[in-house]
């Protein structure tokens, strides 16, 4: 597998976590958050790029995989968001600014799937929005 790939694999794992973070922060994953997401993954990141992983499968599918992981084991959403924020930190020069709007989208289209935008969402998507700056 090389290098580029592997990176590429790991960007969508940490955007599983940070959007896990999105719909996790009210403390509960809801049963829409969890359909607007998977139609969200299809329509706006399988054709991002031509990543894909070691049984050649859209790496995208890894955003998927991650969340649904989190959702089962309810991981913190802050841990997951940090986790989001170092990986970008580590590696800033992967994220485009068209790779930054869509991230923003996806988790403003999170928080707003159940019930509109609640304050813990509202103050994660400013945080997501800081970094992304």
């Amino acid at each position: 597998m090389k290098h580029s790939q592997k990176k590429g694999i790991a960007l969508y794992q940490h955007l599983g976590r940070l959007f896990y973070a999105v719909a996790f922060a009210d403390g509960r994953v809801h049963p829409g958050e969890i359909v607007k997401f998977k139609e969200i993954v299809t329509t706006a990141w399988l054709d991002l790029d031509e990543v894909t992983d070691r049984y050649q499968t859209d790496a995208a599918y890894q955003i998927e995989i991650v969340f649904e992981w989190l959702v089962e084991n309810e991981k913190d959403s802050g841990e997951c968001f940090q986790k989001f924020k170092d990986f970008y930190n580590d590696h800033p020069n992967l994220f485009t600014t068209e790779l930054k709007n869509r991230i923003k989208s996806t988790s403003r289209a999170i928080a707003h799937a159940f019930a509109g935008t609640n304050k813990a969402e509202l103050v994660l998507l400013a945080k997501i929005d800081l970094l992304l700056k």
